[in-house]
């Protein structure tokens, strides 16, 4: 007779894959953003560095749920708090559409940060109870698809109908479908309930009741913290002001901008592509080192600019070599802090990732706005050297090596 887990395998499967079809989702809007805000800037008559309302707007929802969710998933379960997410996240696209002033999408930003935030840290959680790393390398893979697809939506939408709008329409149609989907696989979402050697059930990481308090009371958890809020803010930093900096400061076409702005992306995705497949031949550690100092080369280069093709470069070779960085933390959090603080420590690392995607892309803004665009490549290059750094540092002597 097969045992329980057997028999749970293609629900897993099918969940898995579900599960990657959301989460790339996630990033559309990410990928969108970037390429929507001179369009929405003009249509709003906004200074360039307004885009950080919104961008702090939405953080402040994404903190809430995210900080929360081991106590969300405890009190509503994983299935639930999916339906909801794609759910709200659709409604505030649609919002964002009709909005008939900037102060009412800055207000939808806070539901619409407050929906990725469940989806993130909940699907982070439940992979990395239920899951191995290389799965979770993939689903943020997914993650870089949406990322991806998310300029080339935008950049359409611009061209086909001279308006941001109808791209986020599609986008909240995908999300719309994808509450749908999650409604279908509601009974679906529980834990597997492993068993050990004495045949009794072991805890997941779902499983415990440790306090807030006492997690955010070990110092690994703040080498986390940190390290998040710097990843995210350079990612996005990146992400959303390439193609502002293109445009507006070096020169480039909207549309080859538009294709750059994207590329980042795709190599970004490719990258997580490569770390699912390759991750397995090195420490995990190995690969977050390599990985973080390959990235901020490709900021320098980003940030010199002698010649358009050496910029483009940059770009591509950091959004290729970041890519492996924020899933691999993710995956190392049990190893960090032990299995009682595991879930904790995912949902506070994901609330820092998300305030550090609004703060320093919003501090790009403001320097972008009083001294030069061409601040936003050297933040990029200070956030991922503050990452290597206290990387290096908190990571204990031998853990970087190449496993035999």
């Amino acid at each position: 007779m097969k045992n329980k887990t057997e028999s749970n395998q293609p629900v897993k499967i099918y969940l898995l894959i579900f599960a990657y079809v959301a989460f790339s989702s996630l990033g559309m809007p990410d990928g969108m953003l970037g390429v929507a805000w001179p369009s929405i800037r003009s249509g709003f008559a906004l200074p360039l560095d307004a885009l950080g309302f919104l961008l702090t707007s939405s953080t402040v929802g994404y903190l809430i749920s995210s900080f929360f969710i081991g106590r969300l998933i405890k009190r509503f379960g994983i299935g639930p708090l999916m339906v909801f997410s794609c759910l709200l996240s659709a409604l505030t696209l649609f919002g964002y559409t009709v909005a008939p002033a900037w102060a009412v999408i800055v207000v939808l930003g806070v539901l619409a940060g407050f929906g990725a935030g469940v989806l993130d840290a909940g699907a982070n959680t439940y992979l990395a109870a239920e899951y191995n790393d290389s799965q979770m390398q993939w689903l943020h893979a997914s993650f870089g698809i949406g990322a991806t697809l998310g300029p080339m939506i935008m950049t359409a939408s611009l061209t086909q109908f001279a308006a941001w709008r109808p791209g986020y329409i599609l986008v909240a149609v995908f999300k719309l479908a994808l509450a749908i989907g999650f409604l279908f696989f509601l009974p679906y979402w529980k834990s597997s309930n492993k068993t050990g050697e004495n045949g009794e059930a072991e805890k997941g990481l779902m499983d415990y009741h440790t306090s807030l308090w006492a997690t955010l009371g070990r110092p690994q958890t703040w080498a986390s913290i940190l390290m998040f809020l710097l990843y995210t803010g350079a990612e996005l930093t990146l992400g959303n002001w390439t193609y502002t900096l293109l445009t507006e400061g070096r020169g480039i076409s909207p549309q080859m901008a538009g294709l750059w702005a994207g590329g980042f992306w795709a190599t970004f995705t490719l990258g997580r592509v490569m770390a699912g497949v390759y991750a397995s031949r090195l420490k995990l550690n190995t690969l977050m080192f390599y990985a973080m100092l390959l990235a901020l080369l490709g900021g320098l280069l980003f940030w010199w600019n002698p010649l358009a093709v050496v910029s483009i470069v940059g770009v591509f070779m950091t959004g290729f070599c970041m890519a492996p960085i924020f899933p691999g933390l993710v995956s190392g959090t049990r190893e960090r802090v032990g299995d009682q603080h595991a879930a904790n420590t995912i949902g506070i690392q994901i609330s820092a990732a998300g305030l550090g995607g609004a703060l320093l892309p919003s501090l790009a803004g403001v320097l972008a706005q009083r001294i030069s665009l061409e601040t936003i490549p050297l933040m990029l290059v200070v956030s991922l050297l503050g990452l290597l750094i206290i990387f290096l540092i908190s990571t204990p002597r031998g853990n970087v090596a190449v496993e035999n």
